[in-house]
């Protein structure tokens, strides 16, 4: 069997996130699952770790690559991205689920398009979802 080199890279950096939630990797950790979930991956495993004084960075190993956050509370920042293989799933689903948990006041973000020779830059189309 071949399989495809094609992925999908999406980075984003949200500012303006209440400090709780940056500070929580366990509640990270959870919405981070739910997020992969949401988007269709593969979780393989789940790293988290707390920092002291403050912040936290959690990574889901997925079967189709990852999805990582690393967080500054103290600044209301959170670097956010996630990788995938192939074309059944798509990355931004997860990083939009992120989005909704996180509320920031305010993002940048960029979309890479991956394993198709050069790579392409993409201004992906951000949005919140509504959680249920």
């Amino acid at each position: 069997m071949e399989y495809s080199t094609f992925g999908r890279h999406v980075a984003v950096d949200a500012w303006g996130v209440d400090f709780d939630l940056l500070n929580s990797a366990e509640e990270l950790q959870s919405h981070m699952v739910e997020a992969a979930e949401a988007c269709g991956a593969t979780v393989l495993s789940v790293q988290s770790k707390q920092f002291e004084p403050q912040g936290a960075t959690v990574l889901v190993l997925l079967s189709e690559s990852h999805l990582s956050i690393h967080t500054y509370p103290e600044r209301g920042f959170a670097a956010l991205d996630c990788y995938t293989c192939g074309e059944t799933v798509d990355p931004q689903a997860a990083i939009d689920y992120m989005l909704s948990v996180l509320k920031p006041q305010k993002t940048h973000a960029k979309k890479l398009v991956r394993g198709m020779g050069e790579l392409q830059i993409v201004e992906p189309e951000m949005k919140q979802i509504e959680l249920v």
